[in-house]
């Protein structure tokens, strides 16, 4: 029994200086990531507050000057408004159209399957300026009065966030298998509209609300798709473009795109803390398979 006791002991040693050190690293792997994302925040956050900053490591003093003068120009203020419309707009017509064709595709013509695939994938395969160069095309053909408008950038967006909040919304569908939720309301006897609005929304609200931040954040940050296709449609990209292309070595000049750049990082964060909070123990359900895994997991 005691000379049983030693070599019990140590793999038991063995065991626990291994979890010590996989900790260690995961805990050095995450301190990286960290800095690697806070660091160039925080210094454009210093470059947005410097009256001065130049040869040394720190700005040479601080001041709100930048942020007072950026929150009071019109022009920028004009640019976040139609940014923050487009983008939600952008969002709630992908939603709107996106969960009846992947509902449609999934359980009443799977036939149609391929067809929406390949219709996601079709921004991944052409750059954005293709698909604004063919809106420009196909609107002059069809509808030349939208061109240059502001309902045409809407759709220009809308075609190139299409994937993000597709593949979302499908996981989710095929997490929560949607296929069984649909017959189990067809033998109550509720028509699809219904089926949709009461069984399918309330159980694909994850895949929903993280395809409609994708949405958001990828209309938020187009910059070419919306110069080539609205014309005279101004948004903090191009604001920001062309705060760049006219520097002129003036005061201020990178201290207010830093403050627009503050401004907007705190936009897209907050609406991902709200995802991650409304999401919190769902996030697992957005895979494929999830809901097999979560039966086997049952007593």
């Amino acid at each position: 029994m005691s000379a049983a006791a030693p070599a019990v002991a140590a793999p038991n040693r063995r065991a626990g200086a291994g979890g010590t050190a996989r900790r260690a690293a995961e805990a050095a792997l995450f301190l990286g990531l960290g800095l690697y994302f806070a660091v160039p925040m925080i210094a454009v956050l210093l470059y947005s507050l410097a009256t001065r900053w130049t040869a040394e490591v720190l700005p040479e003093a601080y001041t709100l000057t930048w942020w007072q003068s950026t929150l009071a120009d019109p022009e920028i203020l004009a640019a976040f408004q139609t940014t923050l419309v487009l983008a939600t707009l952008t969002a709630a017509v992908d939603v709107a159209l996106v969960v009846p064709a992947a509902y449609w595709a999934r359980v009443r013509n799977p036939r149609i399957r391929p067809l929406v695939e390949t219709s996601a994938a079709i921004p991944f395969a052409l750059p954005y300026l293709v698909i604004g160069f063919a809106l420009l095309q196909f609107s002059g053909i069809v509808a030349p009065g939208l061109q240059g408008t502001f309902p045409l950038v809407v759709l220009g967006h809308c075609a190139i966030a299409f994937p993000f909040v597709y593949w979302a919304v499908d996981g989710s569908m095929a997490a929560a298998g949607i296929e069984r939720l649909s017959e189990a309301g067809e033998t109550c006897g509720a028509p699809p509209w219904q089926i949709i609005r009461r069984i399918v929304f309330p159980n694909i609200t994850p895949g929903i609300v993280s395809g409609s931040l994708l949405a958001f954040a990828t209309s938020f940050g187009e910059f070419a798709l919306t110069q080539m296709v609205g014309r005279g449609i101004y948004t903090i990209p191009i604001w920001s473009a062309s705060a760049i292309r006219s520097y002129s070595g003036e005061s201020g000049d990178f201290n207010r795109l830093a403050v627009v750049t503050m401004i907007s990082f705190f936009v897209l964060f907050v609406l991902s803390a709200i995802v991650v909070y409304f999401n919190r123990g769902q996030a697992a359900r957005l895979l494929p398979g999830a809901a097999t895994v979560d039966k086997r997991e049952q007593p």
